[in-house]
This record gives C-alpha cells, structure tokens and sequence, in this order.
C-alpha cells in the first residue's frame, strides 16, 4: 500500500516562486501606499522585514508568512485616514492580478502526481479568493480537491487548523498526508497536524532554516516524484 494519500501545498513559495512573483509588486505597493515617498516607503518596508531597495525578504517577513489582515494592521499608521477594511480589500484586489512564476512546471507535475492516487490540496495564508484566482490563471485550480486560504473559516499557519481540515473534509488520516511548504512556519504547521513536513526552497527561508522543522528539504517541488519513489514502503518489507 502507498504511504501517502495526498499532497497538501503551499502556495507562494511553493507552487510559485517567491521571489520572482512578489519581489517587484510589493516594492511596487509599498511605493503606491507611501504616495511616492521614499522614506515612507522606506520606514514601511522595515515595519514588514522587506528591503526597498534589493526587493529581498528576510525569512521572518511579514510579507512572507503573515496573513493580509497582518500585514494591513502592521502597515496601517503608515497610511492615515485608510481603514483596515479598504486596505485588505486593496491588497485583495491588487494581489489577485499578480502573475505567478511558477516553480516548475505545474500541470504536468500535478498530473503525475494525480496519477498515482494521490489527491492534491492547498492551504495558504493568502486570502481564498486571491489564492484561487492565482491557481486558475495557471490552469490548475481543477486539480485540488480543497483550497483554504486565511479567511476560509480556520487559523492561520503555523497554526494545524487548515492542514487538519485538508484532511478532515476528504476523510484522510494526517499520516497519509505530505505537506510541501517553504517557510518555518509552515513546517510548524506540518507537524502539528501530525504530517510530513516536506519543505522546498523556492521561498526565503534557506536550507540551514528549514533544516531542522522538515523531514526532508528538496530544491523545488520538480523532486516530489522523486521523493514519493523513495518514500514507498518495499515489497520486502515486513
């Protein structure tokens, strides 16, 4: 028998690479928010761990890991007379038409992976409909069996709750289920769901980071076939 049922995923970072999707649009934001105002952009940039200038996160960002309605609380005395409402709804909106560099090839990643039995779910601190506008307009929103964002009734990460009704709603014991993140958090999330935490490095965390949280850290999603081969149970075994 398979040892695992199913793959849960990220999103950003994950199934797209972080960098080269969010880099340039959150310098773009944060400038957009601050009216032009270097400076202000500046002192807004700090706030949420992102460097203006190089475009870079550090691994503790808010922007990496936190959830819009965070990042908005964050950014707010920034932006006198802006609600925190109007401001996550922007970041909605804004954030939906962003074009996502996927990490690797997707549909023939996700078909394969289909083909084998495993069913395929993502869960991301993004807000849903964000999320599957993203996962649409790479053509693969078909291929998950659930898509939970922040906003879709659960705790964020690195809180279990959305990994644990992944596998809830499709009836499936946590043990049969990898999770595939990038972040600290995520494999924090991972593990106490009671699954494999399986990280990736196409977000800002690095290997030495992810190291100690995952059960195994690969390049990119592209070594998952890979890794499930290794990761089947022997004939022989007892």
């Amino acid at each position: 028998m398979p040892r695992f049922a199913a793959i849960l995923f990220d999103k950003d970072g994950t199934l797209f690479d972080f960098h080269k999707t969010w880099g340039a649009w959150s310098r773009a934001f944060l400038m957009d928010l601050a009216g032009g105002d270097v400076a202000l952009a500046r002192r807004m940039a700090l706030a949420v761990d992102f460097d203006l200038e190089s475009a870079a996160y550090s691994p503790g960002s808010l922007l990496v890991s936190g959830t819009p309605h965070a990042i908005a609380e964050t950014l707010l005395p920034f932006v006198p007379g802006m609600g925190l409402a109007a401001m996550v709804g922007r970041m909605n909106a804004l954030t939906a038409e962003v074009e996502q560099a996927e990490a690797t090839p997707l549909t023939p990643l996700l078909s394969e992976l289909q083909t084998r039995g495993l069913r395929l779910g993502v869960v991301t601190n993004d807000s849903e409909a964000p999320a599957r506008a993203h996962l649409a307009s790479a053509g693969i929103l078909h291929r998950f069996d659930q898509v939970l964002g922040c906003d879709s009734g659960y705790a964020p990460k690195p809180a279990p709750d959305m990994l644990t009704a992944f596998a809830e709603l499709g009836g499936l014991a946590p043990e049969t289920v990898a999770f595939v993140g990038d972040s600290p958090s995520d494999m924090q999330a991972a593990r106490a769901a009671g699954m494999t935490a399986l990280a990736v490095l196409t977000g800002p965390a690095t290997r030495a980071q992810l190291c100690a949280l995952a059960d195994q850290v690969l390049p990119s999603i592209a070594g998952l076939p890979r890794w499930l081969d290794l990761s089947a149970p022997s004939e022989n075994a007892a």
